[in-house]
C-alpha cells in the first residue's frame, strides 16, 4: 500500500499488526517482554493517523492530563518502595556513586552532544537534552531483575536518582538546554517536585501503613502505569504529529546511539572500577534507561509538549526494545565473576583429583 502510495489506507494495517505482535508476543517466553512496546507501537501508529482525536475534543485539550498521569505513575513507583531502599546506599556506597555519576553527568553531556551533531531544531535538540537529563524510571528494574542483574542495586539507583532530580536535571537543562531554549530552573524544579516527589511520598506513606490490606490498588497499580505511560505518549505523539514526520527517523538514530551509549558506558565503568559482573550490570541498564513520562509532563509544563516532547516520546519505546533485548541476552548468560570462575576450576580440578 504504501510503495503504491497508499499511506491512509495503510494505518490501520499497521495499528492492527502491532495488535496482533502485542497479542501474539505474550504466548512465548521469549518474546513476552515486548508485548508491551508492541502495544505502545500501536498507540504511536494510531495516533499518527488519527491524530485529530488525540489533540482536543469539545474544546478539552488531552495535553492537562500529562502532569495527573505522571503524579499517579509516580505514586504507583512509590508504592513499590521503602526505606530500605534509599538505605541501600550504605550498603553498596560505591556502586551507587559511580552509577549516579555516569547517570548525571555522561548521559545528558552526550544528549548536548548528539543535539548539536544532528542539527535539530533548537526546541527539538532541547528534547534531548532534556530526556538525557532525567533520571531512571521504574522500566530499569524490571529490566534489571530480567538481566540477572543486582535488582537491590537498581532500586537504590532508581530512588536516590529520583529525589537528585529537582536538583540536578533543572541544573543541566539551565547549563545545556538553555542554549537552545529559555529554562526556568527555579520553575522547572518545583515541577518535578509536584510531578514526582510528592506523589512518591505519598506512595511511600501508602507502603508503610496499607501495604497488602488493598490487594486491588497492589495488583491495579502497573496495569495503571502502563496504561498512562502509553496515552502520554499517544497525546504527545498526536500533537506534535507533523514535527516528527519530518525529524523522526533522525530522532530514532539518535535514540539508539544515545542508548547504547549509556548501556556500554556503564556496564565498562564498573567494570573498570572494579565491580563485579551483576553489579555492572545494573550500573549499564540504570544509566542508559531514563524516565521518559517525566521528560514529557516537564515538556507539556513548558509548553512544548508538541516540540520539547517529541524526544522522549521517541527515546521511551525504544528504549524499552534496546533494554528488553540487552536483558533477555543476559539472562541467558548467568553473570560469572573472574573469582567465582578461578573457584569453579579449582573445585572442578579437586574432584578430578
Amino acid at each position: 500500500m504504501i510503495f503504491s502510495g497508499k499511506n491512509a489506507q495503510a494505518g490501520p494495517v499497521f495499528i492492527l499488526v502491532f495488535v496482533a505482535l502485542g497479542i501474539g508476543f505474550r504466548g512465548f517466553a521469549i518474546t513476552k517482554g515486548f508485548a508491551y512496546t508492541m502495544m505502545i507501537f500501536a498507540a504511536v501508529t494510531t495516533a499518527l493517523n488519527f491524530p485529530q482525536y488525540f489533540v482536543e475534543v469539545n474544546g478539552f485539550k488531552f495535553a492537562t492530563l500529562i502532569t495527573p498521569l505522571i503524579q499517579i505513575i509516580m505514586f504507583g513507583m512509590g508504592t513499590e518502595m521503602g526505606l530500605k531502599d534509599f538505605a541501600g546506599v550504605l550498603k553498596m556506597p560505591k556502586a551507587v556513586l559511580i552509577g549516579l555519576v555516569g547517570h548525571f553527568t555522561v548521559m545528558p553531556l552526550l544528549g548536548f552532544s548528539l543535539a548539536k551533531a544532528f542539527g535539530f531544531p533548537p526546541e527539538i535538540a532541547a528534547g534531548v537534552v532534556l530526556i538525557g537529563s532525567m533520571p531512571c524510571g521504574l522500566a530499569s528494574n524490571v529490566m534489571s531483575y530480567l538481566a540477572n542483574a543486582n535488582l537491590a542495586l537498581s532500586v537504590t539507583l532508581t530512588a536516590v536518582a529520583t529525589l537528585l532530580a529537582p536538583f540536578l536535571t533543572p541544573l543541566w537543562m539551565k547549563i545545556l538546554g538553555g542554549q537552545f531554549v529559555e529554562v526556568d530552573a527555579l520553575a522547572m524544579m518545583w515541577d518535578i517536585v509536584k510531578m514526582v516527589i510528592i506523589p512518591i511520598g505519598g506512595g511511600l506513606l501508602f507502603n508503610k501503613f496499607f501495604k497488602g490490606k488493598a490487594h486491588w490498588l497492589d495488583k491495579a497499580m502497573p496495569l495503571v502505569s502502563m496504561i498512562g505511560i502509553a496515552f502520554i505518549i499517544t497525546i504527545i505523539t498526536a500533537a506534535g504529529r507533523d514535527n516528527l514526520i519530518v525529524i523522526g527517523p533522525a530522532l530514532i538514530v539518535c535514540a539508539l546511539i544515545h542508548n547504547t551509549g549509556g548501556y556500554m558506558f556503564g556496564y565498562w565503568i564498573g567494570r573498570l572500577f572494579g565491580l563485579k559482573e551483576r553489579d555492572a550490570r545494573t550500573i549499564a541498564i540504570e544509566v542508559g534507561m531514563q524516565n521518559g513520562g517525566l521528560a514529557s509532563g516537564l515538556a507539556k509544563e513548558m509548553g512544548k509538549a508538541a516540540t520539547i516532547g517529541l524526544a522522549p516520546a521517541v527515546f521511551g519505546p525504544l528504549m524499552n526494545i534496546t533494554g528488553s533485548i540487552l536483558a533477555s541476552y543476559w539472562h541467558r548468560k548467568p553473570p560469572v565473576d573472574k573469582d567465582e570462575a578461578l573457584n569453579q576450576e579449582f573445585s572442578e580440578l579437586a574432584v578430578k583429583s
